[in-house]
């Protein structure tokens, strides 16, 4: 997708209202901004002042990581985004020199060329774009504030603006040219669109019955450093230790597929002894623990299909997990927030008629390459259900060869981080050079030497 490009915008005028603080709400409407008079961003949680979770928001205690395609669109979108994230406490680290990465048995090789990303936790990042946006004039947040429903023209088959309980809860109107959703994975649109005989998109629903555990620890200043351990079919467990601001690890433990992940200190530890590495475990027993157990279940990714809609009301879009919600252990749901809303960019400049169906069809390709990412690796567990695409299988088994053969080649390791990081597309894996890396003879290298050809 072309990046952010100012000089495209076309005043449109009038209000747009965001229903949805989040991420996706508010990329989108620092877009919306650059065409409307006005925009109202509406959340129905209470706004923090500083980088503090939010109510409706439980999986902002997990760590998080700013993929590429992400950190570059709000680079864009808000010049000075990373050197804020800095400033913030946030830290910028190699992802693989960094970040210790065992996957398929292995730790993988470090990548050939650099590669950094910024690591913080979620209600940093939010934090940081909200303050930026609280400079912006003509732009103001409500929170406190419940959507009930759309206001709906039946003649002209246009979202008109919002209902919604204000502060004081009183039901009131708010009119607009324009309606965008980013209200998450409890979107209502769906069930809206129904009542107004419109047709409903089809959902894909990948079941992965996971739950996520995570404690906060005290972080030596000088240690930046983290660790990934992603599950594996004979070990449905994983785990992550992330640094982020206030000189703190975020630790995490998952469980797929009935594997419970922990509620209490005695059973997360005995989890993390059990771990391949024993990085994380050294940390749990030697450092102060700076939270309780937070624990967060995640049932399944959800995908709806608003693309392949025969009709849409004009005056309204959907945007970020209201679309797709994912896995979020893999870290896209920022970054594709990002990219949802540059997709509304690029197709402001042609008009309000048709606008959702058309940010639907250009978001498609993000989506279907997280999606694929996401789900297909969750494939791999044979208690995984649901809508599996097209040749999973075949691709999963490629695609841990791969892995494998990372563990001592950085060039395969940094293959598959920029398809991971959403820099390039999947398909980029199939490339003659990375085959040949994944399929060729190796004799003569031993276990844990590095291939240097």
């Amino acid at each position: 997708m072309p990046r952010y490009d100012g000089s495209r915008a076309e005043p449109i005028g009038g209000r747009a209202v965001v229903v949805g603080g989040s991420m996706a709400g508010l990329c989108a409407a620092r877009v919306l901004r650059d065409v409307v008079d006005e925009v109202v961003v509406l959340e129905r949680d209470e706004l923090p002042d500083g980088p503090v979770s939010r109510g409706g928001a439980p999986q902002t205690s997990h760590p998080h990581a700013m993929l590429e395609a992400g950190r570059v669109t709000l680079e864009d979108l808000f010049p000075g985004f990373g050197d804020n994230v800095l400033t913030a406490g946030g830290l910028e680290l190699d992802m693989t020199r960094d970040i210790t990465w065992y996957d398929h048995g292995g730790v993988v090789a470090p990548a050939k060329t650099p590669l950094s990303a910024l690591y913080a936790s979620r209600p940093l990042f939010e934090h940081v774009v909200r303050e930026r946006l609280r400079e912006t004039t003509g732009l103001r947040f409500r929170d406190g504030c419940h959507f009930v429903e759309y206001l709906h023209d039946p003649g002209s088959r246009r979202v008109t603006g919002v209902r919604f309980r204000d502060e004081a809860g009183v039901e009131t109107t708010l009119d607009a040219a324009l309606t965008v959703d980013a209200t998450g994975r409890t979107s209502r649109t769906p069930a809206w669109l129904e009542r107004h005989g419109y047709p409903v998109p089809d959902v894909d629903r990948v079941s992965v019955g996971i739950t996520y555990s995570t404690v906060r620890l005290a972080r030596p200043p000088d240690a930046r450093r983290g660790v990934l351990i992603a599950p594996e079919p004979h070990r449905p467990r994983g785990a992550a230790m992330l640094p982020i601001e206030g000189d703190r690890w975020e630790v995490l433990l998952q469980g797929v597929h009935g594997e419970r992940s922990p509620t209490d200190r005695r059973t997360f530890l005995e989890w993390a002894d059990a771990l391949p590495l024993d990085d994380i475990a050294v940390e749990l027993r030697t450092r102060e623990w700076l939270s309780a157990v937070h624990r967060y279940p995640f049932p399944a990714s959800v995908r709806r299909r608003y693309g392949d809609l025969a009709r849409f009301p004009d005056g309204l879009v959907v945007t970020g997990d209201a679309v797709a919600s994912f896995n979020p252990v893999y870290g896209q749901g920022m970054s594709v927030a990002a990219l949802d809303a540059l997709a509304l960019h690029h197709e402001l400049p042609n008009g309000i008629e048709g606008l959702g169906p058309r940010v639907f069809e250009r978001i498609d390709g993000v989506v279907h390459e997280a999606w694929r990412t996401a789900v297909g690796n969750d494939f791999t567990f044979d208690g995984t259900e649901g809508s599996k695409p097209f040749a999973t299988d075949l691709l999963n088994r490629y695609a841990g060869r791969l892995v494998a053969r990372a563990h001592d080649d950085g060039t395969l390791t940094e293959a598959f981080l920029r398809v991971f990081r959403l820099e390039r597309p999947s398909r980029s894996l199939l490339y003659p050079r990375i085959l040949w890396r994944v399929f060729r003879p190796r004799f003569g290298v031993g276990e844990g030497e590095t291939s240097r050809s």
